[in-house]
């Protein structure tokens, strides 16, 4: 999620190469939710995770989020909490 708008999301996802939909949160409702905004004047989203069941229950903050070992935590965690 950033507080870029949609196009300027979609165009650094295709230039990535990411598979996945990037979220836009220009009035920082979600950041707020979710912790990555402490208020609706934050220039930038904190680097966050939240692992979320299938029910929408917060199962996992990763915060601040590494780059280089986010994903494998959130997988490790996935086996634990839901099974391999």
């Amino acid at each position: 999620m950033s507080f870029d708008d949609p196009a300027d999301n979609l165009s650094f996802a295709e230039a990535q190469g990411y598979t996945y939909e990037l979220w836009s949160d220009l009035d920082r409702t979600l950041a707020m939710h979710y912790g990555a905004a402490s208020s609706e004047t934050q220039a930038m989203a904190s680097r966050i995770a939240v692992l979320l069941d299938a029910e929408g229950v917060w199962r996992a903050v990763y915060s601040p989020a590494s780059v280089s070992s986010n994903s494998q935590d959130v997988l490790e965690d996935c086996e634990l909490l839901f099974g391999g």
